[in-house]
């Protein structure tokens, strides 16, 4: 490590002199020069090659578990510390969320709440439960147009996005639009439950008919408190650390081609969950059909 040190500075600083405050000879210095790498130093080069490439092949957006994560998966030999204190050498991190919260919810309606049927139980307590519970919000996106409402339908089991969709306005038809989706996505058998927020767009009879006419059950969370739909409110806040929050578009267009890419490309196929055991929805999903089918 001295060595190292000395070779990285001796641009700065006399040989001679650092080799002296770190108390070593210029001869061994020199020597270890020319010296071939331990295996150890041969392995860390080539796992500090992997790290960078898995953190640059999820854009910047995955930290030391992750990382660490999608190189077991590749069956890199590795330990997480090791992962971790290497990124924390060369400067790479995972996003990190903001705490900032603005609601979309407009509650102060007149239309019948449904009873908290879900009750923050969020782990089902079969892990073949696909399809018996869907989670439903809504957010917004800043472009330089102006904002882009985000209305998504999650599956409970997976926490896969089954069904989304955009609009400039808040009227219940963004929120319709997406339930359609995940419908004509699962086909799920009646009996499903169905969560959301008090908001108008889910309380509305527009809404209500669809859940009636597909057998679902509906719930609702209390009266302002986002703990009770916290499965949907984790999804936002992935979605605004690692795509939003780094993002500037021109036009609403541009934000659901990125919508788009991360959605249905990165977040449901290929980012690591850590809830799901580090995979992502869709490898969870196809690991739960296996099962089922045995």
């Amino acid at each position: 490590m001295k060595f190292a040190c000395i070779a990285r500075l001796q641009s700065e600083f006399p040989v001679r002199l650092m080799c002296a405050w770190l108390g070593v000879s210029r001869a061994g210095f020199y020597r270890a020069q020319h010296r071939r790498p331990s295996a150890r130093a041969r392995t860390t080069q080539q796992l500090r090659v992997a790290i960078r490439v898995e953190h640059a092949a999820s854009k910047e957006r995955y930290g030391a578990l992750k990382v660490y994560a999608e190189l077991r998966a590749q069956g890199v030999s590795c330990g997480r510390h090791r992962v971790a204190r290497l990124m924390r050498e060369d400067g790479l991190r995972g996003r990190c969320p903001r705490r900032f919260r603005v609601t979309t919810t407009q509650s102060g309606h007149r239309e019948p709440i449904a009873t908290n049927v879900v009750a923050r139980r969020f782990q089902l307590t079969d892990n073949r439960e696909r399809d018996r519970v869907w989670v439903a919000d809504i957010t917004y996106l800043p472009t330089q147009e102006g904002w882009l409402y985000l209305a998504v339908v999650l599956d409970l089991a997976s926490r896969r996005v089954i069904g989304w969709s955009t609009a400039s306005h808040l009227e219940q038809s963004l929120a319709v639009q997406a339930l359609e989706q995940a419908v004509a996505l699962r086909r799920p058998l009646p009996g499903l439950v169905h969560h959301s927020d008090r908001g108008v767009q889910y309380a509305s009879a527009a809404y209500q008919a669809v859940l009636q006419r597909h057998g679902m059950i509906c719930s609702m969370s209390r009266a302002g408190d986002c703990w009770d739909n916290a499965v949907v409110e984790s999804f936002f806040a992935t979605l605004k650390t690692e795509l939003v929050h780094t993002a500037r578009w021109p036009t609403r267009t541009a934000a659901r081609r990125a919508l788009t890419e991360f959605i249905d490309r990165w977040y449901n196929h290929q980012r690591r969950h850590a809830a799901l055991g580090y995979r992502s929805p869709v490898q969870y999903e196809r690991e739960l059909a296996q099962l089922c089918s045995a």
